[in-house]
């Protein structure tokens, strides 16, 4: 299997990361679909005439640092009975004591169906999403959050921090402890989104202060720079993919009867475009 690896170098609106995530996770579903037992497509296989099915898209890795956004997941979205308002914007409760800032366009606010609840993405931070179809890489919905959390830490150790899971979700470190990246997945027929915000350097703490993060009242964030490491955004992301492939190799592939990934391939924006 290869692996494909979009690394969107400057900052980049949510929106456009979003959009080409969702294109990228319909092609893996479609896929899924028009193969499934039962299918049209699948009874034409077994015609004489027929060719052979297409082989299933790549799966995919984008890593890049959006403008200041919160986002929230399916646990704090914004009451269903809210009515939608061409003037006032329709936010969670959580994020309405900083209204402001979406007012002043200081940051925007984006509702996801990834797991968790609200959070912050932005500048100084290296945020990486995996399209992945977990059934053929033999991973279950709790392995792929575990291989998330164990890459994350993977690569913390190559800068000598030590990070650690703990009962609350994302990956800590230090004392307190503090947390030093989020994790939030979406999944549909084993189609995974989303994925990870690694801090690299201190510019998300002032955003991350305004709110109640993850809803962790009392937890406090850090950064590789907060705990004294300098590294650059490109790096923590090719890092990361780096990781990501020899978890998955080391732990799933070979053990649990998933594909092994042969190799990482760099592809640009407009390569993933229909």
């Amino acid at each position: 299997m290869r692996l494909a690896h979009l690394h969107l170098p400057h900052q980049t609106p949510f929106a456009r990361v979003s959009a080409l995530q969702q294109s990228l996770t319909s092609r893996l579903l479609t896929h899924k679909k028009l193969a499934s037992p039962g299918s049209l497509s699948s009874q034409y296989e077994h015609s004489p005439s027929s060719k052979s099915p297409p082989p299933p898209p790549d799966p995919t890795i984008i890593t890049f640092t959006p403008n200041p956004v919160y986002t929230t997941g399916r646990r704090d979205l914004p009451p269903s009975n809210t009515p939608p308002s061409p003037t006032t914007l329709s936010l969670p409760p959580p994020l309405e004591p900083i209204r402001s800032l979406f007012a002043s366009n200081k940051a925007e606010y984006h509702p996801t169906l990834r797991g968790g609840q609200t959070t912050y993405h932005g500048p100084g931070q290296m945020v990486a999403y995996t399209i992945l179809d977990l059934k053929r890489l033999g991973l279950s919905p709790r392995c792929h959050i575990r291989v998330l959390e164990n890459s994350v830490i993977d690569l913390l150790a190559s800068y000598g921090v030590k990070g650690f899971t703990t009962e609350d979700p994302g990956v800590w470190t230090g004392d307190g402890p503090r947390k030093i990246t989020a994790v939030g997945v979406h999944l549909r027929r084993n189609i995974s989104s989303f994925g990870i915000g690694l801090n690299v350097t201190e510019e998300p703490m002032w955003f991350l202060k305004q709110i109640v993060a993850c809803g962790l009242e009392g937890k406090e964030a850090t950064s590789l720079q907060g705990v004294g490491v300098q590294a650059g955004l490109d790096d923590v992301a090719n890092g990361f993919v780096e990781r990501f492939v020899e978890r998955v190799n080391a732990d799933f592939a070979c053990s649990k009867g998933g594909e092994k990934i042969d190799e990482v391939y760099r592809v640009k924006e407009e390569d993933l475009l229909p």
